[in-house]
Formats: structure tokens, sequence, C-alpha cells
């Protein structure tokens, strides 16, 4: 029973562990397939393992910037819109966030680099705006989408607004807005590789390089990376969540 038992624990632990293996094992294969059987001597000159490897980092850096910005704006806007005296605002906030969307991703970074230059704090505040919307949605939609019964339980037994908030609502709201974190992640990870256009960097150097040159193994290197990225912080959040 006890051998069993430590073989069920395991399982979990086996496929938490294995999922991430593959997925890094894919992005090395594929990596080292471009570098060392490129189709031709301007594919071996262009990429090396330095150069992807500090594309990559670019790429999550740019998305780790702009998505914990995004939280740490939206999840505390979100809760303030929930509280009583401001619900009527929240409608506003909604329409305004969402005109960041509207607006194409190339349009948006056009726009900043007038402002904030070539580079990447003009990168990192396109992708903020982007993020912004699910998470701010979902905070919105967890939080007012807890039970009103369990709200006037809470209420009856004393606990003050805060300590409903704090052992109430946001514990049964986690799993709504952590799936607007995760989305917003995962759609961040997909648009950042626009930000190369404008000097910042990151896996889109590669799709673009690519497609300029006419070079398949470099156009399918920068967006298989960014595929596998986008798929391993979505079951890493996954994990998280769950824990």
């Amino acid at each position: 029973m006890t051998d069993s038992g430590n073989v069920k624990k395991r399982k979990p632990v086996i496929k938490a562990v294995l999922i991430p293996l593959v997925l890094i094992f894919i992005g090395l294969s594929y990596t080292f397939y471009v570098i060392n059987y490129p189709q031709d001597k301007i594919v071996a000159d262009f990429v090396s393992y330095s150069k992807v490897f500090s594309l990559l980092k670019q790429h999550i850096v740019l998305v780790l910037v702009s998505a914990t910005a995004a939280v740490l704006v939206s999840v505390p806007l979100g809760i303030f819109l929930t509280r009583p005296k401001f619900k009527g605002l929240a409608n506003i906030f909604i329409s305004i966030v969402n005109m960041g969307q509207t607006i194409p991703s190339l349009a948006i970074l056009a726009l900043f680099v007038s402002v904030l230059g070539i580079g990447f704090k003009s990168a990192v505040f396109a992708l903020w705006i982007y993020s912004l919307l699910p998470i701010l949605n979902n905070t919105l939609v967890g939080i007012t989408g807890v039970d009103r019964y369990v709200m006037e339980a809470a209420t009856g037994m004393g606990m003050n607004p805060v300590r409903i908030l704090t052992k109430i609502e946001l514990p049964i709201a986690f799993p709504v807005i952590m799936a607007g974190i995760r989305t917003a992640a995962t759609v961040n990870i997909g648009t950042a590789t626009l930000a190369a256009f404008i000097g910042a960097g990151g896996l889109g150097d590669l799709i673009i390089a690519g497609n300029n040159i006419n070079r398949w193994q470099i156009v399918i290197l920068g967006a298989l990376l960014s595929a596998l990225l986008a798929i391993l912080a979505d079951y890493l959040m996954a994990l998280f969540e769950k824990a």
C-alpha cells in the first residue's frame, strides 16, 4: 500500500517535470539542427548558439516586465472597481482599456516610438497595454462572481471588508484572475515578436531576418521557439495555480 501510494504521488511530479523537459528538448533539438545543418552559408553565418539564447533572453525579459507591470496595475484596479462605492466606474475603465486592444499592435509600437524612442521602453509599454484588458476583466468577473450568500455569511460572522476581501473574495476569484494572467502572458509572448520592428530584440529578429533573406530555417526557428515558450509559460502558470 505504501509503495502504491508513493507511485501515485510521484506521477504528478514526473508529469510536471516531463512536459517542460520535452518542450525544452524540442527547442534545443531544432536549434542544434539549424546551427549544425544549415541550408547554406548565409544561415551558418547568421545563426549561433549565443545569438539564439541572447534573443530568447531578450524576449523573456520583454514579456516578464510588461506582464508583471500589467498585473500590478490591473489586479489592484480590478479590486478597486469591485468596491460598492466605485462599481459604477468599472464600465468606463473597461472601455478605456479596451481601446488599447482595438488598435493594431504595430500601430501602438509606432505610436510610442515617437514618444519613448526606439527600443525596449516602447516595446514594453505596448505589450503592457495589450496585457491590461484580460487581467482587469478577469479580476472584475472573478470578484463579482463570488456568491452573495457567502459574502452575507462572512458579514454575519463579523468579518470586516478587508478580511472579507483577503479571506473570501480573492481566494475564490483566484482561478479566474489567474486565467486572465495566463491569457495575457501567452498573447504577450506572441506579440513580443513584433518588438523586433522597433529594435527591441527578441525572437522576432529571427522571423524578420529569415523572411528578409528568404531562409526558412531561421523563420521556423524564431516561430518555433516563440510557440514553445508560450506553451511552457502557460503550463508553468497552470502548475502555480494548482499549487
